[in-house]
C-alpha cells in the first residue's frame, strides 16, 4: 500500500480503534505500533518475515521537480523590510510615530516609533528584483528565485513559531518538515541519515531537538545533528583502546541484528524494533561514510572560496553550505543549516541594535547562499535540489523601546524565498502592506509554504498521512493545504 496517497477504507488498527474506545484502544495503537498503515511485507519461504528498513528509498506517487531539500534557516527573525521587502515610504517616516497595530514580545499595540530601513535597495537580474545592501552577492541570483512576500503565522514567540515553522504545530511532540519528508520518500544513500541538521557554531535554537524530532513517527526519520567540522556526528567513532576491529564489529552486530529479526518476527508492525535494527546498521556504515561527506579536502581551492572558506567571517557558514551540497550529491533527503544560536546577538533577533545585528548575520551567510546556489546550478544540481530560506517570522516597521534601532518580532506579515526544485525563478508573490506590518495580499500561511515543499518531492501535501491519536495526521493539518502555484 503506498502510504503517501489518501486510504478509501479502513485498516485492521482504524477498525479496532473505531470499536475499542477509551484507553484499551490506546493501549492496542500501543502494542500494535505507532504507524497505522500496517505493513503489508513480504513472508519468506521459512515463514519469517524479513526485516523492512523504514529508509529504504520510496518512489513517490507524483512527478518530482526535487530530489532534496536545503533550508536555510535564519533563526531569530530577519527584518523582511531591510532584506527583500523594499518599503519607500518607510524612509522618511525614521523616526516618527504612527497609528499602526503590531503584534510581537510586547504585546499589542496600536503605535509605535518607525525605524527606517537602514540600508540602501537596488533593483537586480533581468527581473529587477529590489534587494538591499544586506545581499550584494545574493542579489545577483534573484532570477533563479522566488520570493514569498506574504507569509503569517500565529505565533511571534520564538519557541512557538520555531515549532511552526519546523513541524506545522504550535506545539512540541510533532513530527518535523524532514521527518515527512524522509517518512513519506525514505533515503536514495543507506550509508547516511536521510535528515540532517547542522547548527550555528554559537549554539542551537531554542527547544533544541524538538525542532528536528520525529514527534509520533519512528525515531528512524528524526534528524541527526552533523557537526562540520572534527568527528562529524556524536558517539559514532569506536571507543578506543577496545580492541575491536571493524570485522569483528560488523560479526557482533550480524549476531545482534539476528536476534533482533528474530524477535521481530511475530511482531511484524513493530516499527519502533525495525527503526532500531536500522539505526544499528545505518551507525556502522556511517563510520566511514560520514567523514567522508564531511572531508573537503577533496573540494579545490576555487570551490572553497566560491563558499567563502577562505575568509574569517564567512568560513563557518559556508563549510556548511559545502557540505550541504556534498550530503545531497550522496541522495541524502533533507538537509536544514541553522544561521544564529540561542543567545542574544547570537542569531538574528535584533531587538536593540538592528544595523549591528543584520551586518554580522548577514555578512556571514551571503556570500556562502550565493556560492551554494551558483555551485549546485553550475553542477546540475539545482533543478533537483530545492533551497528554502526563512526564519520563524519577520520583524515589525516600529521600534520595541523608546531608544535604539531594534525591531520587535513580526509573524503577521514576512518574507520566505524559494530557489531550485521547479521554483519558478524571478519571480515574486503576495504583498505586505506600505510599511510592512501585516500581509495584506495573496496571504500564504506557513503551511502553504510546507504544501509547496512536498508537492516538489512529487508527494501530495493533502494524501501524505500518519495515523495517530485517532486521526490521519498531516505535516499541513488534517484540515489540509495548497501549493504556492504562483512559484511552481
Amino acid at each position: 500500500m503506498d502510504r503517501s496517497s489518501s486510504f478509501c477504507g479502513r485498516t485492521r488498527r482504524e477498525f479496532l480503534w473505531e470499536i475499542g474506545g477509551g484507553f484499551g484502544s490506546v493501549a492496542l495503537a500501543g502494542l500494535l505500533g505507532s504507524d497505522g498503515f500496517l505493513a503489508r511485507q513480504a513472508v519468506a519461504a521459512d515463514g519469517v518475515t524479513p526485516f523492512a528498513n523504514p529508509m529504504a528509498p520510496k518512489k513517490p506517487p507524483r512527478p518530482a521537480k526535487a530530489k532534496s531539500v536545503i533550508f536555510l534557516f535564519m533563526y531569530g527573525g530577519p527584518s523582511h523590510v531591510d532584506t527583500f521587502d523594499y518599503k519607500p515610504k518607510l524612509y522618511p517616516l525614521d523616526g516618527k510615530t504612527i497609528a499602526v497595530k503590531t503584534f510581537g514580545r510586547g504585546g499589542k499595540r496600536n503605535e509605535g516609533r518607525v525605524v527606517g530601513p537602514k540600508w540602501s535597495f537596488k533593483q537586480y537580474g533581468r527581473c529587477g528584483k529590489w534587494v538591499s545592501d544586506l545581499f550584494p552577492n545574493l542579489a545577483n541570483h534573484v532570477d533563479d528565485i522566488a520570493f514569498i512576500h506574504s507569509m503569517y503565522a500565529e505565533s511571534p514567540i520564538h519557541g512557538s513559531a520555531l515549532l511552526m515553522m519546523n513541524s506545522g504545530r504550535l506545539l512540541s511532540g510533532n513530527p518535523c518538515l524532514g521527518t515527512w519528508v524522509t517518512y513519506g520518500l525514505g533515503s536514495e544513500n543507506q550509508n547516511l541519515p536521510g535528515f540532517v541538521v547542522m547548527l550555528d557554531q554559537t549554539g542551537g535554537p531554542i527547544s533544541g531537538p524538538k525542532n528536528w524530532s520525529s514527534g509520533y513517527m519512528p525515531a528512524a526519520y528524526q534528524g541527526t545533528v552533523l557537526r562540520s567540522g572534527g568527528t562529524p556526528i556524536h558517539d559514532l567513532a569506536s571507543p578506543s583502546g577496545t580492541g575491536s576491529d571493524r570485522a569483528t564489529r560488523r560479526l557482533l552486530l550480524d549476531r545482534l541484528r539476528e536476534k533482533n529479526e528474530a524477535h521481530l518476527a511475530n511482531r511484524a508492525d513493530n516499527s519502533e524494533l525495525s527503526a532500531r535494527i536500522a539505526a544499528y546498521e545505518l551507525a556502522f556504515k556511517m563510520q566511514s561514510s560520514a567523514p567522508e561527506a564531511v572531508d573537503l579536502s577533496r573540494e579545490s581551492a576555487e570551490t572553497k572560496s566560491l563558499y567563502g572558506l577562505d575568509r574569517p567571517g564567512t568560513a563557518d557558514f559556508g563549510r556548511k553550505c559545502l557540505i550541504a551540497r556534498r550530503l545531497v550529491e550522496r541522495g541524502v533527503r533533507f538537509v536544514q543549516i541553522y544561521s544564529g544560536g540561542a543567545h542574544g546577538d547570537s542569531n538574528w533577533d535584533a531587538h536593540d541594535d538592528l544595523v549591528a545585528n543584520h551586518n554580522m548575520h548577514a555578512g556571514r551567510t551571503d556570500l556562502p547562499i550565493a556560492g551554494l546556489l551558483a555551485d549546485l546550478k553550475r553542477r546540475g544540481l539545482l533543478d533537483e535540489t530545492l533551497i528554502v530560506w526563512g526564519g520563524e517570522f519577520g520583524r515589525q516597521p516600529t521600534a520595541e523601546f523608546a531608544k535604539g534601532t531594534g525591531r520587535d518580532h513580526n509573524s503577521f506579515g514576512f518574507t520566505m524565498w524559494m530557489a531550485g526544485g521547479g521554483i519558478k525563478g524571478g519571480t515574486s508573490v503576495g504583498k505586505t502592506d506600505e510599511l510592512g506590518s501585516a500581509a495584506v495580499e495573496d496571504r500564504l500561511h506557513v503551511k502553504r509554504l510546507h504544501a509547496t515543499i512536498l508537492n516538489q518531492l512529487g508527494l501530495d501535501p493533502n494524501g501524505l498521512t500518519y495515523f495517530y491519536g485517532g486521526l490521519h495526521q498531516k505535516l499541513v493539518g488534517v484540515e489540509g493545504a495548497e501549493p504556492i502555484q504562483q512559484i511552481i
